[in-house]
């Protein structure tokens, strides 16, 4: 059974950084893309960050570029991003997704398996 587990969330002060984690067990990690979404409440789930199965490729949404950044450590299958700078705009519930390292790393529908998310909140 493939289990995507979210950590690191919490309560932070804009400008102040949160680190998530994903553990990922069940699957063969290190052939998989990890993608990080959010979605905050009455909006659609939306792209953050993904990060392909050896670690070279990443990308990163425009409303988060230069502020946040995604690495992977396949011998811990454990992905994470890392998030400096939060504003209140940022403030959503925060899920790591895998899928194959094939097809699109924006869209929702391309990842096969999801975390149940974990909270962020900023507060201004």
């Amino acid at each position: 059974q493939v289990q995507l587990l979210e950590s690191g969330g919490g309560l932070v002060q804009a400008g102040g950084s949160l680190t998530l984690s994903c553990a990922a067990s069940g699957l063969t990690f290190s052939s998989h893309t990890i993608g990080w979404f959010r979605q905050a409440p009455g909006k659609e789930r939306e792209f953050v960050a993904s990060i392909n199965w050896s670690g070279r490729t990443t990308d990163i949404a425009v409303s988060v570029k230069g502020r946040f950044t995604t690495s992977r450590d396949n011998a811990e299958n454990t992905a994470y991003l890392q998030m400096n700078s939060l504003k209140p705009d940022d403030t959503a519930r925060y899920y790591c997704a895998a899928k194959p390292d094939s097809g699109s790393d924006f869209l929702v529908a391309t990842y096969d398996y999801w975390g149940r998310g974990t909270q962020v909140a900023v507060s201004s």
